[in-house]
């Protein structure tokens, strides 16, 4: 499997607004803030825009060395060569996304307030885990939520990267890495501005 401990060391997780892909807010984040990798996450829309859009965040990531991250679409993640995909709880499996992408692909899974999924997923092959929402959160209101002492717990438990998400600000991140995420994703406080 590929080295991701330089890409989870307190850096930043960014995830696209589910918007039309806007790329001058990408590139306007990338150069202002310290992010490692970047998950494509759109709805509802053709695997046409898909790919389009795919390969554009895949060139800006090649730019910015970064990785490049599909969320929920193995298929898509096929097609664009990403670097990996994104499960959330209720999405294929591990063992699926291993098998469509090879065993060098980067995949995470979210595990939302459970230890007990995320030590599965460290199990079934997962590369990292996310928990949240950490706090309350504008993308997912209705999200679980996830303490910082679960964090604490979970990252005594695990030896993959834990990745805090939910309503995480650049005000309030270095108590979620105190916690012990590796690293955090964010939307709203990264592309709403430019928005």
């Amino acid at each position: 499997m590929t080295n991701i401990s330089n890409y989870f060391s307190k850096t930043l997780y960014a995830i696209t607004p589910d918007k039309p892909f806007n790329e001058y807010s990408l590139e306007s984040a990338l150069e202002l803030h310290d992010i490692s990798i970047v998950q494509y996450r759109r709805k509802n829309t053709n695997m046409k825009t898909l790919l389009n859009e795919a390969e554009q965040i895949k060139q800006l990531c090649q730019k910015y060395n970064v990785l490049f991250i599909v969320n929920d679409h193995i298929e898509l993640a096929h097609l664009c060569e990403s670097d990996g995909v994104h499960l959330g709880g209720n999405d294929q499996s591990i063992f699926e996304a291993r098998d469509k992408l090879g065993q060098e692909a980067i995949v995470g899974k979210s595990c939302y307030n459970s230890i007990e999924n995320a030590l599965t997923a460290q199990k079934e092959g997962a590369s990292y885990v996310a928990f949240g929402a950490i706090f309350s959160s504008e993308t997912k209101p209705n999200a679980p939520t996830c303490s910082l002492e679960t964090i604490r717990e979970a990252s005594s438990k695990l030896s993959i990267p834990i990745v805090g998400i939910g309503g995480i600000s650049l005000n309030n991140l270095n108590e979620v890495f105190e916690a012990g995420c590796n690293s955090i994703a964010m939307v709203n406080a990264l592309f709403q501005p430019s928005n």
